[in-house]
């Protein structure tokens, strides 16, 4: 009758010890040593096997002061402050008319006129903290989104984190996609709304996200310190500030559902992908012609987000799910950031007509929709690899792989585990080590460019630089966690294929 009692004690005082020096593979605080215990030789070996199992993979970055006021407190202020007053700004010169065109020469011309002060007042009493139509639009939204999220479909798993979690989803994305959509359009054609509606409520329907993203960022800051769901959380031990900005939890869950899926996938994927078709139908309602440009544009992000949700469940076993923990930088971001910023060049053309003609639009097109293709080409190639465990053919041939072993805890013996990584090394996975991100930055720059049409100035692009700048640091991040994890064999994986991104240049 003791054992069991001593087992779930033991276990107990894993996840707690787990738990409190749970972090991210991000900046975070020295390791903590182990506390003396008075509970027998038992919990001590737990312990200390606990505190081995931070050595690897968790072991935390050495930052000199300097780097730490950098990486932990300038930085994420730089980001907290500025990012949501720039989508309030975004929001209003691209939607408001009293901006006389959706470009930075259209608010130039606002600011001269009204002064600095009576931009950014105008600005925030555009979007304000959201209107009626917009909270009702954003639970209605949100609402059918939950309930689509539990359609059925089969269990899947993310990588096993180093405290021994091993995150399940229902690979239902697909269903989600089609399904949503219909109900989308269908709704419209019902009668209940106007298919133009993301754009009619867009700048209120930013006002409520900021409002409500922030709050919801404090939440999970107090629930994963409090009330975590696993043991991969727990404070970085570099202050408030980067907590709040970096998020104390890995894999959050609310009422059944997985926080990062729902908030990264259902949400903000979905409003991207349904907003291009209500911009363009509001645009042929305002112009009463149809402007290529758009159509192509809402085409070609369409056909990018439906292969993202095919894709789904490698989305979920990336550097954003495995490593981003669920704060201002990743939350936030999906929230607020890609409905504003993800959708800027589309919008913009909705008041300013591109001006293209049909065959240029449809050359811009053809490019970015070559490079959606292969995107999903490069990302389905090693997603099939791993699901058949290397059992498979690469461009017809047997797979060249490296196996990679990793250790991990097992939580419930609290013994360390070596479990192994096949690291596909040929097919796209051979020319560069994150050579999808160059096709998914030739899409991203096609879009900028047909919202930049014959008058729109450089504000379409905005969304390209973005990307540009986010996937050299996330392969720069990607990468440096990999070492941290597999050690001598990415360094072997490195030797093979020795080019990041560009091949020959980068």
């Amino acid at each position: 009758k003791t054992e069991p009692r001593r087992t779930l004690a033991r276990q107990a005082e894993m996840q707690s010890e787990v738990r409190r020096r749970g972090r991210s593979p991000s900046p975070a605080r020295p390791g903590a040593k182990p506390e003396a215990s008075s509970g027998g030789s038992a919990k001590a070996e737990a312990k200390e096997t606990v505190a081995k199992a931070t050595v690897a993979e968790l072991e935390p970055d050495k930052l000199s002061p300097m780097e730490e006021f950098f990486q932990c407190v300038l930085g994420p202020l730089l980001l907290l402050f500025p990012a949501p007053i720039l989508c309030i700004v975004l929001s209003f010169i691209t939607c408001s008319p009293a901006v006389t065109t959706p470009t930075l020469s259209g608010a130039y011309a606002y600011i001269l006129k009204h002064g600095v002060g009576g931009f950014f007042a105008d600005a925030f009493r555009y979007c304000g903290i959201g209107s009626f139509n917009a909270w009702v639009f954003l639970f209605v939204f949100n609402f059918a989104a939950v309930l689509v999220y539990h359609w059925p479909g089969a269990v899947k798993y993310g990588p096993l984190t180093p405290t021994g979690h091993k995150p399940a989803y229902m690979d239902n994305g697909i269903a989600h996609c089609v399904i949503y959509t219909f109900m989308f359009v269908g709704g419209s054609l019902l009668g209940w709304y106007d298919l133009g509606i993301l754009y009619d409520v867009f700048g209120p329907t930013i006002g409520a996200l900021n409002f409500f993203g922030l709050l919801f960022c404090g939440f999970l800051y107090v629930k994963g310190m409090y009330y975590p769901c696993t043991a991969d959380s727990g404070s970085s031990g570099h202050g408030l500030i980067f907590d709040y900005y970096w998020g104390m939890e890995l894999y959050p869950r609310l009422f059944g559902v997985d926080v990062k899926k729902f908030v990264n996938c259902r949400f903000s994927m979905t409003f991207w992908m349904l907003a291009g078709v209500s911009f363009t139908y509001r645009s042929y309602t305002m112009h009463k012609q149809l402007d290529p440009a758009i159509l192509y544009s809402t085409l070609s992000q369409f056909i990018y987000l439906f292969k993202f949700f095919v894709w789904e469940m490698g989305y979920m076993r990336s550097i954003d799910i495995i490593v981003d923990r669920a704060g201002f930088y990743e939350t936030w971001g999906c929230l607020v950031w890609v409905p504003c910023v993800y959708t800027l060049h589309t919008r913009i053309l909705v008041r300013s007509p591109s001006g293209y003609s049909w065959p240029v639009a449809t050359a811009i097109f053809a490019v970015g929709v070559a490079g959606v293709l292969l995107n999903f080409w490069a990302d389905s190639q090693r997603m099939m690899f791993r699901e058949k465990d290397g059992k498979c053919k690469i461009w017809g041939k047997e797979p060249k792989f490296i196996k990679a072993s990793y250790s991990a805890l097992n939580k419930e013996t609290g013994q360390i585990e070596t479990h192994q990584s096949l690291l596909l090394a040929c097919g796209w996975w051979g020319v560069a080590r994150h050579f999808q991100y160059a096709f998914e930055l030739t899409a991203a720059w096609s879009w900028g460019l047909l919202g930049v049409g014959t008058k729109n100035g450089v504000l379409p692009l905005f969304y390209a630089v973005f990307l540009t700048i986010l996937l050299f640091d996330r392969a720069k991040r990607d990468e440096k966690k990999c070492l941290k994890k597999y050690g001598k064999y990415y360094e072997e994986y490195m030797q093979i294929v020795k080019y990041k991104i560009i091949p020959y240049v980068y």
